[in-house]
């Protein structure tokens, strides 16, 4: 039987984190350490520690104390809130995973920018204005650095510039882009980076890929779910098998390219409809479609909302961008909203 995996913290909203539990879990016994494990994941886990990850030295010496009872094979955590503790736990167990040092840098918008600029990395901030966003999911193994997919976002308006679409296509032509390789193996470098599952944020302007955050695990938005549709690859069980000293399988076997949509609120007030057509399920291309919000709740307009106020999402897969692209919006007409303005609740 596999060894266990620790995981510090489920994640709170079963719509983006259930899918990536689910994998590790098909490789590993899961031991999840949460204030308050959310029940969706029950079924997902092998046994658990009530505990917050994050709160520092205390709970840190009383994870380590469980991990080590129980002969955890490797730590990971799918959130930058408790990297920092995963790599704290990780060194303390002899485990592999980024050193303190990086993970804290991370964490850290300006230390990691002037880390990256004394290592000749290209910065950017993450709005600069009308630079196309992207992500190299990128995956580390004893130095060898491979790009396992390129991860396209469309941002909403200013001033939240929130993700409203990513798209993943096996045949992206920024895979074969020098300079952005190159920014990203400076990046690993800089980090001193040889193990594990990095999403690594740029910015593309008239100068060239510009790196604009990294975080030392799996990415959220169901990135790793997009980047399995289109390339086959398996980044949340190469992030389990990279923390556990294996040697994963991130050999493609897809061609094929996936892309998530998020559905924000038009108008801020009170959510008092929201129904999704079940014939949405049967439009050609459509993956999976999910209400992420309740009727009852306050919600705010898309140029300030945050990922909290999102309505839905929807996952699409086609053979490349633009038929995932028809896609959504065949599967967007299957929504409907109804929120009462500020004025009318009150």
């Amino acid at each position: 039987m596999p060894q266990p995996v620790l995981l510090l913290g489920a994640g709170r909203r079963c719509a983006y984190d259930e899918f990536v539990l689910a994998r590790v879990a098909a490789a590993h016994p899961v031991l999840l350490v949460d204030a308050a494990p959310p029940a969706w994941a029950q079924p997902c886990l092998a046994g658990r520690l009530a505990a917050d990850p994050g709160k520092g030295g205390a709970t840190a010496s009383a994870v380590v104390r469980f991990a080590a009872r129980h002969r955890v094979r490797g730590v990971l955590t799918f959130s930058g809130e408790y990297a920092v503790a995963a790599a704290r736990i990780a060194g303390q167990l002899g485990l592999p995973g980024p050193s303190l040092a990086a993970a804290e840098a991370c964490t850290d918008p300006p230390a990691l920018h002037a880390l990256l600029s004394a290592h000749t990395v290209p910065t950017g901030g993450p709005d600069d204005p009308g630079a196309p966003r992207v992500s190299a999911e990128t995956v580390v193994l004893d130095g060898e650095i491979r790009i396992a997919a390129i991860t396209r976002t469309a941002l909403g308006p200013a001033p939240a510039r929130q993700p409203l679409r990513h798209t993943v296509h096996a045949h992206d032509g920024l895979l074969h882009n020098r300079f952005l390789r190159l920014a990203v193996d400076r990046t690993v470098h800089a980090l001193g980076l040889d193990r594990g599952v990095l999403h690594i944020g740029l910015t593309l302007t008239d100068r060239g890929p510009r790196v604009t955050d990294v975080a030392p695990h799996l990415p959220g938005d169901l990135i790793p779910l997009l980047v399995r549709r289109a390339t086959g690859v398996d980044l949340a069980r190469a992030a389990a098998a990279l923390a556990t000293g294996e040697v994963p399988d991130t050999t493609p076997t897809r061609q094929r390219a996936a892309a998530i949509q998020f559905a924000y609120p038009a108008a801020t007030g009170r959510l008092d409809h929201l129904d999704l057509s079940p014939d949405a399920a049967h439009e050609p291309g459509a993956d999976r479609m999910l209400l992420t919000q309740h009727t009852g709740n306050h919600v705010t307009a898309g140029p300030h909302a945050t990922a909290a106020d999102r309505l839905a999402l929807w996952v699409a897969v086609g053979e490349t961008p633009d038929a995932c692209d028809d896609a959504l919006r065949r599967m967007g007409r299957h929504l409907s909203v109804g929120i009462a303005p500020l004025a009318d609740v009150a």
